[in-house]
């Protein structure tokens, strides 16, 4: 199958490609909704009002919770443009959260509760997402995604990614069924199975949370522009599509706890079975770890990647590493917690400019600007990137196609050159 053209004129006609990140972590979600609202809201100060995420960016990739403000940024409404702003998403977070994670038992209840299931049946998450995203597939996302999750039935990553389609077409499920499965985080919410159907033929998925695969989805979004230039791609020239400095990519964590440490080896000691799935704090040690260990790998790799190349400043990784140990657990949908949440996503935009550091784990700043500052650059440096496209683009041959160029500051017209 051929999916829509996206809105995204292609790399080919700019100079860099475009990627954008989102971490999983349940409820914490609300940090980068945060993040994301500032972004484009800078957008908006640049190229007007209805200028939204999805204009600008080449692939959006999440995991589990990411992947549900993946597939928010990226839906279109009847007007082929995304159904959510991103103010929408923070939201979505505070008044759905407590239902999809009611809090109407104690810590005893919910061991009982999860020696024989999840914790949760999922049920609202469910009913609230395919309201939202109705019969939307993945192959009508306004620009392109990657939406990892974790087969069990085969042991193997399912990506869902719209740049896979026309050679796997059985991807293009329902965006509701990819973000339910995304979401199954184990031993939170059930595994999630369902059918696609292409020329006749079902495949069926047995699915849960992409981050038993890749928390961190950003080398996740990375390969999927590298199968583009082995597939020749025209769209992604080269050799510069290869060169690390054409690349802007922001990813964004949904907050840890790295304070004082949340577990230490002479309390695990005492483990067995069921001390490394469930803790006293409400939290499961098992999935915090290998979650975490994904996460902080991928950062690490980027890091030391750009660092070398001198490219520092195209890498921009936003990450809070000191919530409180009884905040961070991906399912305390409480006011209070809610509140602490966007507390913490709000004081992460004033906080430096940090990496991570190889030695400790631990962030420590780098530029003597804030995440903010930051922000507001990569906005400005997004948007001459869509203007340039927009203006070189052969595809893009109506002023009325041209979603932005009426908008633009003459001073910023003058600043593009024409290929």
């Amino acid at each position: 199958m051929q999916r829509q053209k996206s809105i995204v004129q292609p790399p080919v006609y700019g100079d860099l490609i475009t990627v954008l990140s989102i971490d999983g972590g349940g409820i914490r979600g609300l940090i980068p909704a945060i993040i994301l609202e500032y972004l484009e809201t800078e957008l908006q100060k640049l190229d007007g009002e209805n200028a939204r995420i999805a204009d600008y960016f080449d692939i959006i990739s999440g995991t589990s919770t990411g992947g549900l403000i993946t597939a928010m940024l990226a839906s279109p409404n009847e007007n082929n443009r995304p159904l959510f702003a991103a103010r929408d998403i923070k939201e979505y977070y505070l008044q759905q959260c407590p239902k999809i994670f009611p809090q109407d038992c104690n810590v005893v209840t919910k061991l009982i509760r999860n020696l024989s299931g999840p914790l949760y049946n999922g049920k609202h998450l469910h009913d609230s997402i395919r309201d939202k995203l109705g019969d939307i597939r993945l192959g009508d996302t306004l620009t392109n995604v990657a939406i990892p999750t974790f087969d069990i039935r085969t042991l193997q990553p399912t990506i869902f990614s719209t740049y896979e389609m026309n050679e796997k077409p059985y991807l293009n499920a329902l965006l509701s069924d990819i973000c339910i499965a995304t979401s199954a985080a184990p031993t939170y919410l059930p595994p999630h199975q369902f059918k696609t159907e292409h020329e006749g033929e079902e495949h069926e998925f047995n699915l849960v949370d992409g981050g038993v695969a890749a928390n961190n989805p950003t080398l996740i979004a990375m390969g999927e522009i590298a199968k583009n230039l082995i597939r020749k791609n025209q769209d992604f020239p080269l050799p510069k599509s290869l060169e690390y400095r054409r690349y802007l990519i922001i990813s964004i964590g949904t907050g840890e706890c790295k304070v004082t440490g949340k577990y230490n080896a002479n309390e695990a000691s005492k483990w067995g079975f069921f001390g490394w799935w469930f803790n006293g704090s409400g939290s499961t040690p098992l999935l915090d770890i290998f979650t975490q260990a994904s996460t902080d790998m991928v950062d690490i790799h980027l890091s030391v990647i750009f660092k070398a190349l001198n490219v520092q400043a195209n890498y921009l990784r936003i990450q809070e590493d000191g919530l409180e140990r009884t905040m961070s657990t991906l399912d305390k949908a409480t006011k209070e917690n809610l509140a602490y949440l966007s507390k913490a996503g709000e004081e992460l935009l004033e906080k430096q400019v940090s990496t991570v550091n190889l030695e400790t784990g631990r962030f420590v700043p780098y530029k003597d600007e804030t995440n903010k500052q930051a922000l507001t650059e990569f906005a400005r440096k997004l948007s001459h990137e869509k203007r340039l496209r927009d203006v070189r683009s052969p595809r893009v041959s109506k002023p009325a196609d041209l979603h932005f160029l009426s908008e633009m500051k003459p001073m910023a017209l003058e600043k593009l050159s024409i290929a």
